[in-house]
């Protein structure tokens, strides 16, 4: 029997080198992306070296509108089909929102929304066609709330836990997995990238490898959402909230008569 095919973006370190690592010790094949090529590489010849897998890896600039059609391009030149989607590649900017350079906030949008929305429009119809699959997508615990100083990043965030359980709510009586990974601080480049460690607002920082452990179980489950760890997942929950998987299944009832259009 063929082994499952992941494709994980943001794959060079950190949430992305974690997932490879779990999924390939699982008994994954993998489509590595990135843009820097060396971490992937050696990850790739680890990886196979241990588990025995196929591990693919693309050099890839989530910023450019044309990296989906490349991707997909790339992967039908190797004969390769995808399983499980993880969208992993993001970055965040913060300070005030007229002090942020604007293209930077736009290059954050392209990969943190677009590409994201870009890759799984791509894939997700194969996985129906075949009829099962799953997309992994990584938000935040910023998805919860407005951040002021995170203008962008919360509300991008926002978006992906929004697009993630309406997904969900869609697919989950058709095959297909859909869940919304909202991490809070991880130990991972995120805060170099970001430019300050105090970019590490709510709960104590957790491994990588804690977050991805807590994902399988959760997609394995269908769970729409999880919050990995519990001091996390209190201050993400702290303010009253309106059940949001229940929100999602009842506004499919009024939501559905789009598709008669």
């Amino acid at each position: 029997m063929a082994r499952p095919t992941a494709l994980i973006t943001g794959a060079s370190s950190g949430i992305g080198a974690a997932f490879a690592r779990r999924l390939a010790a699982d008994g994954h094949d993998l489509v590595l992306i990135a843009r820097s090529v060396a971490p992937m590489e050696e990850l790739a010849a680890q990886l196979r070296q241990a588990h025995g897998v196929r591990v693919e890896v693309l050099s890839k600039d989530l910023t450019q509108p044309a990296a989906t059609t490349q991707i997909v391009r790339e992967l039908a030149d190797r004969n390769v089909t995808i399983d499980l989607l993880v969208n992993n590649a993001g970055f965040g900017t913060c300070g005030r929102f007229e002090e942020i350079d604007g293209d930077r906030d736009h290059d954050q949008l392209m990969v943190n929304v677009v590409a994201l929305t870009d890759l799984t429009h791509a894939l997700v119809p194969h996985m129906l066609h075949r009829g099962g699959g799953a997309v992994i997508n990584v938000a935040s615990t910023a998805a919860f709330q407005p951040a002021a100083y995170f203008a962008v990043y919360s509300a991008a965030k926002a978006y992906v836990l929004n697009f993630s359980l309406a997904l969900w709510s869609e697919y989950r009586d058709r095959g297909v997995k859909v869940l919304a990974l909202c991490p809070g601080p991880v130990e991972t480049p995120f805060f170099d990238v970001i430019g300050t460690r105090n970019a590490a607002i709510n709960g104590r920082m957790v491994t990588p490898e804690v977050v991805v452990n807590r994902a399988v179980k959760a997609l394995e489950r269908n769970r729409g959402y999880v919050v990995p760890d519990m001091s996390n997942f209190v201050s993400a929950h702290l303010q009253p909230r309106r059940p949001r998987k229940l929100l999602a299944s009842v506004s499919k009832l009024f939501t559905r008569r789009v598709l008669a259009a």
